[in-house]
């Protein structure tokens, strides 16, 4: 773990506080869309050592939150049919649809079963062969390809029994979803650093460019954060909007855009 606590050294994050406080004069607001930045924020108290010129907020990073109730309802349905096998993930179990939830579902007799990848579910899929067996795909950009590898691994070992209700979302569209809400005041944004190494850090460029917000892409250890932080201070106090990576995120861009872009 040598390499990870590199990036949790307190000697490096000193500095890092100490420019972000002296440099910070406007009152801003920075949000984190990924609940990996929101654990990283809360565990290591990074909102306590900001100044209190920044206020840090939390998006809906988690795609249990932004899972509709009417595709619950289908995975629910399907849960329901005689025969079927639904594999989910935990964390969907409780969450209620319109009328029901999985966890009410499966207390009622349908057969759905917790898995913790993709791979548990091809295994139930070939110890029983004679029943359908359904996973429930969600998750944004990071979690689609696993997903995906499962369909043709299935493909490829002759695997007829399984399939997927895919009910993955798309970050940026989210991102600017909440942006035309116009419910909070978002003076700055923290992209995450996985999603950008699918999508690509011009993926995020619509955010500077039609909103005229600040985004910076990082990883999830504390001095990533911290960075992020940093740069979306120096942009506001310049006045600025454009997208960058911290040098902590490395590249992260089929495009090769450099570290500042947009």
């Amino acid at each position: 773990m040598r390499f990870i606590s590199e990036y949790r050294r307190a000697d490096l994050a000193r500095p890092l506080i100490a420019r972000i406080a002296a440099r910070s004069r406007t009152p801003a607001s920075f949000m984190e869309f990924c609940g990996g930045h929101t654990v990283t924020i809360f565990r290591h108290g990074i909102r306590q050592v900001v100044p209190e010129t920044i206020a840090m907020r939390s998006g809906p990073g988690c795609p249990v939150c932004v899972t509709a109730n009417e595709d619950l309802d289908k995975a629910i349905a399907l849960a329901r049919v005689p025969g079927v096998i639904l594999a989910t993930f935990g964390d969907m179990v409780k969450v209620p649809g319109s009328r029901s939830s999985l966890q009410a579902a499966k207390a009622e007799g349908a057969d759905i079963r917790v898995v913790y990848s993709t791979l548990d579910a091809l295994e139930i899929a070939r110890e029983h062969p004679d029943r359908p067996v359904v996973f429930l795909g969600i998750g944004f950009e990071t979690t689609a390809p696993t997903v995906a590898a499962s369909i043709l691994e299935a493909a490829e070992a002759g695997i007829e029994n399984y399939s997927v209700l895919a009910l993955h979302k798309l970050s940026p569209p989210a991102i600017r979803v909440l942006l035309d809400a116009k419910e909070t005041a978002i003076n700055g944004i923290i992209a995450p650093g996985h999603v950008s190494t699918i999508v690509g850090s011009a993926a995020w460029e619509f955010i500077a460019r039609d909103y005229g917000i600040p985004c910076v892409v990082t990883g999830f250890e504390p001095l990533d954060v911290l960075q992020a932080i940093e740069r979306l201070v120096a942009q506001v106090e310049a006045g600025e909007a454009h997208v960058e990576r911290s040098r902590t995120a490395g590249p992260c861009n089929p495009r090769g855009t450099p570290w500042r872009s947009g």
